[in-house]
């Protein structure tokens, strides 16, 4: 069962929504994401804490996404932790609109300087979880690991400009449409909270899985 109490209240139902829909992702969606999911299953049974940078051109968006649904997908499912990083094929800063987006759905999300160029936010999913720094880099600099982690390229730009990605032992692709496209529009938040709604359900699918997997593994 979801461990949800570790969770703040409103993303701990925000978390039991998103999961309520996946069966609205479609069969080939399906089989990219288990591929993350047998990397992270493998990575538990080897005894190792999985590692993983998601990465996007500019660090802004989606790829902050990612990192803080994996973290607060594997408290919601009670995993062994997991280390979730973020990095961009060149650094630019945290977009407000994604930070108030993941607001929105749950996450406490503050900063000592919101005017800085490249504010460092502290984010946290529970009243017990340690804060993530959250700040935009290249995906190859400090705090993110050096080897030793799966690469996860959510935009397609990043993944022609990353044939490579130095010391992943894993590299995956999983792009999501870009919500920049809507900054300045009406639509402008509603997409937003899309994209995060997207990359939220998705991410718990995968720690579902694993979740499921190691329990099997016990049984």
């Amino acid at each position: 069962m979801p461990a949800s109490t570790v969770l703040f209240p409103t993303l701990a139902t925000t978390c039991t929504a998103l999961a309520a829909g996946f069966d609205t992702i479609v069969p080939a969606r399906k089989a990219q994401l288990r591929a993350l999911a047998d990397y992270l299953v493998h990575r538990y049974r080897a005894g190792q804490t999985p590692q993983l940078i998601v990465i996007c051109t500019h660090n802004s968006r989606r790829s902050h996404m990612g990192q803080v649904w994996l973290a607060a997908g594997a408290a919601y499912y009670g995993l062994p932790p997991l280390r979730s990083y973020s990095g961009g094929t060149e650094a630019t800063a945290f977009n407000p609109r994604a930070v108030a987006a993941l607001r929105r759905l749950g996450f406490a999300i503050t900063t000592a300087d919101e005017h800085a160029a490249n504010p460092r936010y502290d984010v946290r999913w529970g009243s017990e979880s340690a804060a993530d720094t959250a700040f935009s880099k290249v995906y190859s600099e400090s705090p993110n690991p050096r080897d030793g982690f799966a690469a996860l390229l959510v935009c397609d730009s990043a993944a022609e400009a990353c044939p490579v990605v130095t010391g992943a032992d894993r590299r995956l692709l999983l792009p999501y449409e870009d919500p920049k496209a809507f900054d300045g529009t009406p639509q402008e938040a509603a997409m937003y909270e899309e994209r995060a709604r997207q990359i939220g359900r998705e991410m718990l699918y995968v720690l579902r899985h694993v979740a499921d997997e190691l329990a099997t593994a016990h049984v």
